[in-house]
């Protein structure tokens, strides 16, 4: 909803008081309900830009483990949390790991050329080789290919195809020809290769966010649930005492992923529609049936889901979109996600401010329409009674139309699963736990108010309600359904 308001010169300040105050009830009535992630990088890493950042929408802060050393994400960590505090915005805060990335190693720019032969080897071993050659510098990745294996280099701008193996190198036949640059990723679609899940570079990555209190850690290159137990125990063993973890986002981006993935949803605490890589693992044309099913399962298993990957990219350069861009956004909007992710946008782009802007405003044009409501209950794989009630809650304040849920937490399981249903009704979330109140700024629709110390959840009730007058968010007389553990009313602001 766009609102166009003229004012005059000279006006006096109780009509430009009006005016301020139209308009906060004109965001606060089209509040976005789908989040915004945002990688950190040297075009958002002041705590102005965050500031900015945070103002026009953003929730949640991505750390991009691929790039950048230990010292600046400490900076960059601080510089989110003063933004946060100074704007009183409720930012989570994303480590993604870089995970067993296999990349190019040459010493020199390598010009190859169509039809060219040139060796695939191992990083180290390029003295046994004539041919014009590129190195991997991960192990044991030789051993696995096999002929007429595809391989991509730098999202497939550069491919070969394997044609013979002589000793401990491939010889590949270049199919579409490029400049070979040090450090690019390198994708084989189809191969089934035996990567570790974790690399020594994450490890030491998974021991800094834990130091460093983040909120979610995504794990990189997920192949089966059994993955994302692995990152669970590396956590528990490094911290065994820690009372919260940081919740675990799979990123799904591999072939073996779409396979596994009701059990990756099962084992993880939220999901990553990466489709960067996705797209390269699998045809390209089925990338954005996959992201509707990636999204289908989440909802299911009520577990959040991200949509990442050139949502905006355009914008690295320009201060608009394209109209594929725009249509790109509200269609995973449509599809119900809880957040979508903006990368080399935010993290190296002209217009870090403006990019979240234009998203947000994407998002809650995309919500005012009829193609986002769902006009029946999501059906869900959780069955418990309490599941049953929350279910109840929903439609109770749907059949009643009222406006408003306000509902406490200490684990967020409730918030997860009101918001699963995606409810008209704005949802306002109490709980005294720190950690589950900087989580919940990644799940769909959530408002969440911090109130440590505070346990009794009437009083929360109590400290949200007033929490939300203050702020204008309901006034006197609204009627408003409150949830707490073993109780639902439907009740008036007093």
């Amino acid at each position: 909803m766009v609102v166009f308001l003229f004012l005059h010169k000279g006006e006096k300040n109780k009509k430009s008081l009006f005016v301020r105050d139209f308009l906060l009830c004109v965001i606060i009535l089209y509040m976005k309900q789908t989040k915004i992630v945002a990688t950190i990088g040297p075009s958002s890493f002041s705590v102005e830009t965050l500031s900015e950042m945070m103002q026009s929408g953003l929730n949640v802060c991505r750390l991009n483990f691929s790039h950048s050393e230990h010292d600046w994400h400490v900076q960059c960590i601080a510089h989110i949390r003063e933004a946060s505090k100074k704007t009183g915005k409720n930012i989570a805060i994303l480590a993604d790991l870089q995970g067993p990335r296999i990349r190019t190693f040459v010493e020199e720019d390598l010009e190859i050329v169509r039809d060219q032969e040139v060796g695939i080897i191992e990083k180290g071993r390029e003295q046994s080789i004539s041919l014009p050659h590129i190195g991997i510098d991960q192990p044991y990745i030789i051993e696995q290919l096999k002929e007429k294996q595809a391989i991509l280099i730098e999202d497939g701008k550069i491919v070969l195809e394997t044609i013979r193996k002589e000793g401990d190198v491939w010889i590949c036949r270049v199919e579409v020809p490029g400049k070979v640059k040090n450090h690019k990723g390198m994708n084989f679609p189809g191969a089934q290769l035996q990567l570790p899940v974790l690399t020594p570079k994450d490890e030491k990555d998974v021991r800094f966010s834990l130091e460093n209190n983040v909120d979610y850690i995504a794990l990189s290159f997920v192949g089966r649930g059994e993955d994302v137990v692995t990152l669970r125990t590396l956590m528990e063993t490094i911290d065994p005492n820690r009372e919260r973890y940081p919740a675990i986002i799979s990123k799904v981006e591999r072939h073996d992923a779409i396979e596994n993935l009701e059990s990756i949803v099962r084992e993880s605490d939220a999901v990553m529609v990466a489709r960067g890589d996705l797209g390269i693992e699998v045809e390209e044309s089925r990338v954005a049936i996959l992201q509707k099913e990636i999204i289908a399962q989440c909802l299911f298993q009520v577990k959040p889901v991200i949509v990442a990957t050139q949502m905006l990219e355009s914008m690295m350069e320009n201060p608009r979109p394209t109209r594929a861009e725009v249509s790109d956004v509200s269609n995973a909007v449509i599809d119900h996600t809880d957040a979508t992710m903006l990368s080399g946008e935010t993290a190296g782009g002209k217009y870090p401010v403006e990019t979240v802007a234009m998203m947000a405003d994407i998002i809650r044009n995309t919500e005012e329409s009829p193609y986002d409501d769902v006009y029946e209950t999501i059906e869900m794989r959780v069955r418990s009674k309490y599941a049953h009630m929350v279910r109840g809650v929903y439609e109770f304040a749907r059949s009643n139309d009222v406006h408003t849920i306000f509902a406490t937490t200490t684990t967020g399981f409730t918030a997860h699963l009101i918001s699963h249903f995606r409810p008209d009704a704005r949802l306002f979330i109490a709980t005294e736990d720190e950690h589950t109140y900087r989580q919940l700024a990644l799940v769909w629709g959530v408002r969440a108010f911090l109130f440590q110390g505070e346990e009794d959840e009437g009083r929360l009730i109590e400290l949200l309600v007033d929490e939300a007058k203050k702020n204008n968010h309901v006034q006197s007389g609204d009627e408003v359904v409150t949830v707490s553990h073993t109780t639902v009313k439907l009740q008036r602001v007093k």
